[in-house]
């Protein structure tokens, strides 16, 4: 029996080779644009899934009020919870990676992911130690722990235990070796502890928030009760006991300077539901990742529907075999195996071409998302099973039974027709089509609109000619006693000495980097109100050269004295906030200092062009000296003439005078800034190309539907043309209920396109409104793809021999 099932099916394949092959590519593309999605939601969602602590462990983050929360937490807080019961351990680190230069021998290597933590950080991320002791490795500040990639760099096949290696003025030893057997929210090359310092200066100072601080919790259901607790401590020792000494009420000075509360959020959320910045390795996009799996999953449905659609189109065909079957004694249930059995040959092959698909593809899928996503893992192979299995489901079921429907003497008879159910169920699929086609035509033009709307957006500043080259101070100087003093005079000299190199035409520096943001932020009052804003310090210059205006007053002027002293500037979002109409020459307190507004800068977008511009204040470097230690940048301005000497030119002085061993570093402003669009460009992208496959799987339905129907309408075609009709007047008769299934296709996709899309714009500061304009595109991109691919198979219909098909009447 099965192998006259085989002989059947490849009979059939034989007869219908172009057909055929349309079903396997379609359901082979809908497959593999589910195995992708699939790919992409495993490796988000497995961040962490290796850590058997990752229930235990929380981050404490620090809520700030508008949906913003820092992951910088004061270490003040940690005495007092030395005897909580529910504490098991803490650990304070830097919430960033550094990218140290150490030597050994005569190797120079850059550890791009250095991270700083306390001595148990291996207690909250037990990676696999190869070599070492995970208990004391880090418990000399003098050690490090290496990756197994890492150490290889540095020592090759020797054993990297007791080498000895430099950074700057220090010599550490390697303690220990590990590697991380899956993804990680902190995932560094080496781990060092330098905490003791940091912890050091910050011990009795309640307002400096500048570690990250992570608590490994022995009830992790208790956790909202320590937030609690940590929230009633920072009030009590900063709020109450600061308030008491300005002789005012703690709620009146939370007014002033705002309230904060404290979170404890869990290692297994921290990836894509963090409501902070995220930890090293950043965060997940979870709507990125919905929107891939929900339109994967649509591309799917098109695809099963239109493997339905032809199926049971071509059963048609098939009807005396049908017949013929059932008279020779088969039963309804062999008949529905036997199709089941084809289909599953038939999803079989399109999988296998699917994963074929992927693989050759995976190399720019993984460029796309800059991941590095392999196929292998006993949860994807389960899942590639269940898309088999729902697909077979889906796609041969209702075909089968159909077909085992017929009526034995009327198929006989020549009496095909199995019911108007069957016809209904079918343009009622069509219309489906239709409307997953036109969703994502609509979709695709209003997410272009939007991501050009960002592009063509005024930023308020313009980047064009400006390198931003990185600036790396050493530690020597930062942990001077005068090193403020050290850093600024060193900028100073370069800024002095890059200024003569021919083509330079200004130099200057902020506390910041376009596109990134700025790592300070506090609040200052005025007149009651507390404005939580961002600090920018500033060299003289550098808004100018940046060409970012004033809305009014003045820039900050050399020339005047005070600028250095007690002179700031806000932007004009802080100055709503302000609710001042002049806000030149008042007096504001920020963080206790005095200072005077001399200028309102007009809002750019230091940060991204999607994000709304928060507050923020602008003032000389020397006015608050801490700032200094922010810079890590130097800009330069070039002229566009010879601008490749110039910078050849910047890069010989700065490799001979001010660092030999780092690489220079630099970018243009703008390219730099262009990155910051890379998250929507490719969500763009992805809805372009998906929208040719969605576009491509439907014209493929809708060629094949068309071709089966008017073949079973071609004596009518026939006839008609006996009787006189025009070529016009067929074509219309053949086209016009096409066109109908899209027009009603297309109103259906209506509603569910402008309410998805319009939450999709949501996360914009700055959006376009949905117009009229991309509906109307895609329904005229829609029914004239339509009447292409119809009008040209009834073309062709109508110029058949008429004779052929009447001769038997």
């Amino acid at each position: 029996m099965l192998k006259n099932w085989i002989n059947i099916f490849l009979y059939h394949i034989k007869n219908n080779k172009f057909f055929t092959a349309l079903n396997i590519l379609g359901l082979s593309i809908g497959i593999a644009g589910l195995i992708f999605a699939l790919l992409y939601w495993n490796d988000e969602k497995s961040y962490n899934d290796w850590n058997p602590e990752k229930g235990n462990v929380f981050q404490v983050l620090v809520d700030i009020g508008e949906n913003e929360a820092g992951a910088n937490t004061p270490v003040t807080i940690e005495p007092f919870l030395k005897n909580e019961p529910n504490i098991e351990k803490m650990m304070y680190c830097e919430n960033w990676y550094e990218s140290p230069l150490y030597k050994y021998k005569d190797k120079k290597i850059i550890i791009q992911k250095l991270f700083n933590a306390q001595n148990d950080f291996f207690d909250f991320f037990p990676f696999n130690f190869l070599q070492g002791n995970p208990k004391t490795v880090l418990q000399n500040e003098n050690s490090i722990a290496m990756k197994k990639e890492t150490a290889i760099q540095f020592f090759g096949t020797e054993n990297p235990i007791g080498k000895q290696i430099q950074y700057e003025n220090q010599i550490l030893t390697v303690t220990a070796v590990y590697n991380i057997t899956g993804n990680s929210s902190i995932a560094p090359d080496a781990v060092v502890n330098n905490m003791k310092r940091r912890i050091n200066l910050d011990k009795d100072n309640w307002g400096n928030f500048n570690n990250g601080w992570f608590i490994k919790l022995k009830d992790p259901s208790k956790a909202n009760e320590i937030s609690k607790k940590i929230t009633s401590i920072y009030y009590q020792n900063k709020i109450v006991k600061e308030a008491k000494g300005e002789g005012i009420s703690p709620k009146e000075f939370e007014s002033k300077y705002g309230h904060f509360n404290f979170i404890l959020e869990s290692l297994s959320v921290s990836r894509l539901h963090s409501k902070g910045q995220g930890m090293p390795e950043g965060n997940g996009n979870y709507q990125f990742l919905l929107i891939m799996v929900g339109l994967s999953i649509l591309i799917l449905i098109l695809s099963i529907v239109n493997y339905i659609n032809l199926a049971t189109a071509n059963a048609i065909r098939r009807a005396k075999e049908v017949g013929v079957r059932k008279i020779v004694g088969a039963s309804k249930a062999e008949i529905i195996k036997q199709f089941l059995f084809e289909t599953v040959i038939t999803v079989s092959i399109s999988i296998l071409l699917a994963l074929v698909i992927v693989e050759l593809s995976l190399p720019y899928y993984n460029e796309f998302l800059d991941k590095e996503l392999i196929i292998y893992g006993n949860q994807f192979y389960l899942q590639t099973i269940f898309i088999f299995i729902i697909t077979v489901i889906c796609a041969g079921v209702f075909p089968a039974i159909y077909v085992s429907n017929f009526e034995t003497l009327k198929v006989l008879k020549g009496n095909f027709g199995r019911s108007k159910s069957g016809v209904w169920l079918r343009n009622g699929m069509l219309i489906l089509q239709f409307s997953i086609a036109s969703f994502f035509i609509i979709g695709s033009y209003i997410v272009y609109e939007q991501v050009r709307y960002l592009a063509n957006k005024n930023l308020g500043f313009s980047g064009e000619q400006v390198l931003e080259i990185f600036y790396y101070k050493p530690e020597a100087i930062r942990n001077a006693k005068n090193s403020e003093q050290q850093i600024f005079d060193r900028y100073t000299t370069i800024k002095n000495e890059i200024s003569k190199i021919k083509g330079v035409e200004q130099v200057a520096t902020g506390a910041f980097k376009f596109g990134g943001g700025n790592d300070s932020s506090s609040s200052f009052s005025y007149k009651g109100n507390n404005i939580q804003g961002q600090n920018i310090a500033v060299d003289f210059g550098m808004l100018e050269m940046m060409k970012i205006q004033m809305v009014q007053g003045r820039y900050l002027n050399p020339k005047i004295a005070s600028d250095t002293i007690n002179s700031m500037m806000v932007n004009e979002t802080a100055l709503k906030i302000m609710n001042e109409k002049n806000p030149i020459g008042k007096i504001v307190d920020w963080n206790g200092n005095k200072l005077k507004i001399i200028g309102v800068v007009k809002d750019f977008s230091l940060y991204n062009p999607q994000g709304k511009v928060p507050p923020m204040v602008f003032f000389h470097f020397k006015t608050i000296g801490w700032m200094i230690g922010n810079i890590q940048h130097i800009y330069v301005k070039v002229k566009a003439e010879n601008t490749e000497q110039t910078i050849a030119d910047i890069e010989k002085f700065w490799t001979k005078n001010v660092d030999s061993d780092y690489p220079f570093q630099y970018e243009f402003v703008d390219k730099s800034y262009m990155r910051t669009y890379k998250t929507y460009v490719k969500q763009k992208n992805l809805f372009t190309l998906l929208n040719v496959i969605v576009i491509g799987i439907a014209l493929f339905g809708l060629f094949s539907l068309a071709s089966y129907s008017i073949q079973r309408r071609m004596k009518e075609i026939a006839i008609r043309k006996t009787l006189g009709a025009e070529t016009k007047i067929l074509l219309k008769e053949l086209s016009k209920q096409y066109i109908i299934y899209c027009v009603i296709g297309f109103l259906i996709a209506l509603f569910p396109v402008y309410y998805l899309l319009n939450k999709w714009l949501e996360n914009f500061a700055y959006r376009i409104d949905i117009s009229i304009y991309p509906f109307l595109i895609g329904f005229v991109a829609l029914l004239s793809l339509t009447l292409i691919v119809v009008l040209s198979r009834a073309y062709q219909a109508t110029r058949v021999d008429v004779l052929y098909y009447l001769k038997y009447e």
